[in-house]
């Protein structure tokens, strides 16, 4: 018989990083998983992105067994990466912060790609640059 999925939970944990103290503690302690085991793996399949902060998604079964699938970072955490700023403009597209080229955002949409809402290169760089203009962040050629 297949396992039965009891919950599914999604996080977002900076890479390597994972503790079993709060946030991550407190989120999954109530599902029922090994806390120490989560924690290993996800360490040890993230530590090549080290500094970056990535969303993972957690699947809990009915025997307390887990299965998790790391996604790409966030794409306003790769922007303010590559426009090196620590946060966005409080006022959106009304007032530039930083700017960034066309190349960076074709990086960060090729990076992106594999979980948008996006079949080619091409839509990706515009759901980026969507994102980073309401940032506050310039594109420019």
């Amino acid at each position: 018989m297949a396992k039965q999925v009891v919950k599914e939970i999604k996080l977002q944990i900076p890479a390597g990083k994972a503790t079993s103290a709060p946030p991550v503690g407190t989120v999954l302690g109530p599902a029922g998983i090994n806390l120490g085991e989560f924690c290993t793996k996800y360490n040890d399949a993230t530590k090549d992105k080290m500094g970056d902060i990535l969303p993972v998604v957690i699947t809990v079964y009915d025997d307390r067994s887990f299965d998790f699938v790391v996604k790409t970072s966030p794409a306003a955490f790769l922007i303010k990466k590559y426009a090196k700023i620590k946060s966005g403009s409080a006022k959106g597209s009304k007032e530039f912060v930083a700017t960034l080229t066309k190349d960076q955002i074709k990086e960060i949409a090729e990076i992106k790609l594999p979980d948008l809402n996006a079949y080619t290169v091409e839509e990706a760089i515009k759901i980026v640059e969507g994102t980073a203009r309401n940032m506050g962040v310039k594109v420019e050629e």
